[in-house]
């Protein structure tokens, strides 16, 4: 009924305004603010005071660990999962996205876990979105162990350990995890002791890695070096020889007198080629010989060659 106050819902309405607009209003002192915001970390709910309690908890010393798994390395999507066990990729358990759809390499991955003795774990899919930092999994994903590196001193402490003439191969600024692949599976296949990477801006042996090897990663050991070019300089004071590959040296590969001696093999990136530090640092530099149209060779192409050549030198074969 129009004018009744107190029907539900209704509002009376005060003489001389409202008291509480504006800042002269009743509740002056609401204005007035609790004082300073607190810092992030001191308000409970905020992720920087989730972090910085869970420091507090965190035993003195003890690193922590990463997100994605404690430093392992993940393998997401059906092919690349399925490829990844065809070709011995150390694992160490399946996950799959619960109500997945199975298709028949799904099922075979599967199978191979069964052969292999690896857990199959089923998760929800926002977990495996976790897992795997949001990578199109497609329902499945395969958890690998980090590579274990070997010291560059290792490499040569085997070749003499075998009574050989120590052949080891250097990387410079290679970024591509599947030349470092292809390059180990040629180390493998000539005779070479072991593969040194940077550190820093440089491919790692990731699982793309393993399996461009083709099985060779688990017979030729993959070194790390904090700075390539003082090992480079450690190798020589060794008494190895330091030969890099450059398209634009003078001497052709096949005319390198010394391939019989313990050498170091340094390949730089396709584009750029050896950086000015580590070129600096070889003993010498040679060249693919090459038809005049080809502009360059893939890091891995180039290293399988030298390798070979290399091999050949040292057999006597013609």
């Amino acid at each position: 009924m129009a004018g009744n106050s107190k029907r539900p819902g209704a509002v009376r309405k005060r003489q001389g305004g409202n008291p509480t607009a504006g800042s002269g209003g009743r509740r002056r002192k609401a204005l007035e603010g609790k004082g300073p915001t607190p810092k992030a970390t001191e308000r409970e709910g905020h992720k920087a005071h989730r972090v910085a309690r869970s420091g507090a908890n965190r035993t003195p010393g003890r690193r922590p660990e990463r997100a994605r798994g404690s430093g392992a390395d993940w393998v997401a999507g059906r092919n690349a999962v399925l490829e990844t066990l065809q070709a011995n990729v150390p694992a160490t358990a399946v996950y799959v996205a619960e109500r997945v759809e199975r298709d028949d390499r799904l099922r075979e991955t599967l199978a191979l876990a069964v052969a292999r003795h690896l857990p199959v774990l089923e998760v929800t899919r926002p977990e495996l979105d976790r897992l795997t930092d949001r990578a199109v999994h497609q329902g499945v994903a395969l958890k690998v162990p980090p590579y274990e590196y070997a010291h560059p001193t290792d490499l040569l402490d085997a070749a003499r350990a075998a009574g050989a003439v120590p052949l080891v191969v250097a990387l410079d600024s290679v970024t591509d995890p599947r030349n470092l692949g292809a390059v180990v599976r040629s180390a493998g296949a000539f005779g070479a002791h072991g593969v040194v990477v940077p550190e820093r801006r440089a491919a790692g042996m990731t699982a793309s890695a393993w399996k461009t090897s083709a099985g060779a990663a688990a017979r030729v050991p993959v070194a790390r070096a904090t700075n390539l070019t003082r090992q480079l300089r450690d190798y020589r004071d060794e008494g190895l020889l330091v030969v890099g590959l450059d398209a634009g040296a003078a001497v052709d590969l096949p005319a390198l007198d010394l391939a019989d001696q313990p050498l170091v093999l340094v390949v730089g990136s396709e584009g750029k080629g050896l950086s000015r530090l580590v070129a600096d640092t070889c003993d010498a530099l040679v060249r693919i010989p090459m038809a005049a149209s080809a502009e360059s060779l893939n890091a891995a192409v180039a290293a399988g060659i030298a390798l070979y050549e290399i091999d050949r030198r040292r057999s006597g074969r013609r």
